[in-house]
């Protein structure tokens, strides 16, 4: 099956992928926002709690290639489908939890959905848009996930301070169900089943055993520290596993992905941006909660309205780099927006005060929304339709690793100011950040291609869908 033209459900298909991707995403801040009242009516320990928030990014993390890898093989209108249904479900459950297993239990449910949907999701954005059109979609795609980190700040205060944690889980329920029902609609029809397809069994228990290591490393670094034994030991054990998945995967006759794919210089820069920016993204947003809330004494709702300017930053500076990518190409818009957000970062180091700080990040987060774009477009549009769902599963796992890492370092350096009363670690957390943007600028001078991004060529007149028996 093949069009003649762009389909035109496109747009709709997006803003709907789109609400399902923004709940995945608000999905992590909003929960964190409502993690004291949960404790406190359920009486969750703290490594209970702390496992509210890991058990997800863990499983959303080490699953994520596999899900690409099943989009690829077996459609992905379907692993959308299947994601947002077990997603949905998993949110009822997790709501209804009267004690600790049952609460993890649901988020580690929510996890799995998250990761069949997320890169089956970014796969279909690739095969409906081309050219200009993409880079376009690419970045209300961005501008959603950068700005559905902030909005979960907000909505996490307004549902906890309303009408009580249980609904930052339902909330997830009708809006799934509906855009489940509205997606079937939109979506164009998968093609068959290739016969023979299969999933590569091994190659995805070690990738998703390395992912969860490295992301368990991550967590456990910023909470004991970076030379504790356990986050030594994950660390050892995911190096281990990766290597024995990539001489698998060198081995196999249908291996889950091609390492070589992020041997490109287009791929590898993607994955370079995605993980600065989103560590970037983590860390000011984790240092501006705990700042308003533990040293001002702010309430949850107080900060989540605080953060709003910071989401519509976001998707502000992604729908600017979405028109400017194609013009400019990738190189200027990653240089110029890790040039603003490390700008921005600056500004909460230098001057002290909730309004510096607010200034400062909403700034951060207009620049760090125009690498997302720069990233993702580096990394997808010069991609085959055959590889686009693993190459999105990559590109997401890149963003966890980015998400924990930046929360790893940030909480290690503003350690004095989380658990005391000082401001001096805030200090010298956003000193950090500003000077890693500013590194992480330079570096994307030199590694990321100069060009302006072009369609990968297919045998088929443009504009076309990918041809089914390559999708």
């Amino acid at each position: 099956m093949s069009f003649e033209g762009p389909d035109p459900r496109r747009w709709r298909a997006l803003a709907l992928l789109g609400t399902a991707q923004l709940m995945l995403i608000l999905d992590v801040t909003v929960v964190a926002i409502a993690l004291p009242h949960m404790g406190a009516d359920l009486g969750l320990s703290r490594a209970s709690l702390t496992w509210v928030v890991s058990a997800y990014t863990l499983v959303f993390g080490g699953l994520m290639l596999l899900g690409g890898r099943a989009a690829d093989l077996f459609g992905a209108r379907r692993l959308v489908l299947a994601g947002l249904l077990v997603f949905t479900a998993a949110s009822l459950v997790t709501g209804l939890a009267g004690s600790a297993s049952v609460l993890i239990g649901g988020r580690v449910a929510q996890g799995v959905g998250a990761a069949l949907l997320s890169p089956a999701a970014l796969s279909m954005v690739t095969k409906l848009f081309q050219g200009a059109e993409l880079h376009r979609a690419l970045g209300v795609w961005s501008g959603l996930g950068g700005g559905g980190a902030a909005l979960g700040v907000l909505l996490g205060g307004a549902l906890t301070a309303g009408p009580g944690w249980p609904w930052v889980f339902y909330v997830n329920v009708p809006i799934g169900l509906l855009v489940v029902a509205a997606l079937v609609w939109a979506l164009p029809a998968d093609p068959p089943v290739r016969g023979g397809a299969r999933l590569d069994v091994p190659g995805a228990l070690l990738v998703t055993a390395g992912t969860g290591a490295l992301i368990y490393a991550l967590i456990n670094a910023g909470d004991a520290g970076w030379g504790a034994p356990r986050t030594v030991v994950a660390l050892a054990a995911a190096a281990l596993l990766y290597g024995a998945f990539v001489l698998l995967q060198r081995r196999s006759r249908q291996p889950l992905m091609n390492p070589g794919i992020v041997a490109r210089r287009p791929v590898a820069a993607g994955l370079f941006m995605i993980l600065v920016a989103t560590a970037l993204m983590i860390a000011v947003f984790f240092l501006g909660s705990f700042y308003l809330q533990h040293l001002r004494g702010y309430g949850a709702l107080r900060t989540g309205l605080l953060f709003l300017p910071v989401a519509v930053a976001t998707i502000a500076g992604a729908h600017l780099a979405g028109s400017l990518v194609g013009r400019r190409g990738t190189r200027a818009v990653a240089v110029a927006g890790l040039a603003v957000a490390g700008l921005g970062a600056a500004a909460p180091a230098v001057w002290a005060g909730p309004a510096a700080l607010i200034a400062g990040i909403t700034v951060a987060a207009a620049g760090v929304g125009a690498v997302f774009v720069a990233a993702s477009t580096s990394a997808l549009s010069q991609v085959r339709p055959d590889e686009a769902g693993v190459t999105s599963g990559i590109l997401s796992t890149f963003h966890e690793f980015g998400a924990s890492l930046g929360v790893a370092v940030v909480s290690s350096i503003a350690a004095a100011s989380i658990a005391g009363t000082t401001d001096t670690g805030f200090t010298n957390a956003f000193t950090f950040a500003a000077v890693t943007a500013v590194v992480a600028g330079g570096l994307a001078a030199v590694v990321v291609p100069p060009h302006r991004p072009a369609p990968v060529p297919t045998d088929e007149p443009q504009p076309v869908l990918p041809r089914s028996e390559t999708a």
